[in-house]
């Protein structure tokens, strides 16, 4: 059914990627699976190892980039990787689902280039860099440093936006979720 099909999701932090992601895991005529990526960093809070990431230690991360484990993987902060594993997508297929990965551009990237032809890539872009700014200071949770950071990154992943399959401009939140949904029906019936 699903073909070895995939759906690659990214975006810059605030633009309601994560809410969408979830609106499409909910709607079980899809048939999606969410990949959960492999970390080299610690756990934080409530996270549990193969729910929320695969955690692995800094050699186990190398050994599986060493054997060729990974469909893409990167060194987002010093020593702290992220990765999805052959091993994650392949599990899915055998559950006849569509793994869905929530990366970042770079990777998103990379993971179409190794699958032209079924690989869907959408890319969720806030209205606007200050609505973007907006949204993320009303969390509460960032430093103006912090915020700044996050809008200046933003500004960096929105320019690589045209490498995607579709862009969804998240102004409306129900608009992109049947926005994102019709083009993953599209995509998972040709």
């Amino acid at each position: 059914m699903n073909n070895g099909k995939l759906l690659v999701f990214s975006a810059p932090s605030g633009s309601g990627k994560t809410t969408i992601v979830r609106y499409l895991l909910e709607q079980k005529e899809l048939h999606l699976d969410f990949s959960i990526s492999a970390t080299s960093r610690e756990k934080r809070g409530e996270e549990i190892d193969g729910r929320d990431y695969y955690f692995l230690t800094m050699e186990e991360f190398q050994k599986k980039i060493d054997n060729n484990e990974f469909v893409e993987y990167e060194e987002v902060y010093k020593d702290n990787f992220y990765g999805t594993l052959k091993s994650e997508l392949e599990r899915i297929w055998a559950d006849d689902k569509v793994p869905v990965l929530d990366i970042d551009v770079k990777g998103a990237i990379h993971v179409q280039q190794q699958f032209p032809q079924t690989a869907l890539s959408l890319f969720i872009e806030p209205p606007s860099v200050e609505e973007l700014k907006r949204r993320l200071s009303s969390r509460g949770t960032e430093t103006e440093e912090s915020l700044q950071a996050r809008v200046n990154k933003a500004a960096y992943e929105i320019s690589f936006k045209h490498h995607f399959n579709l862009v969804i401009v998240n102004d409306d939140l129900n608009k992109a979720c049947v926005t994102a949904e019709n083009a993953i029906q599209e995509f998972l019936h040709h």
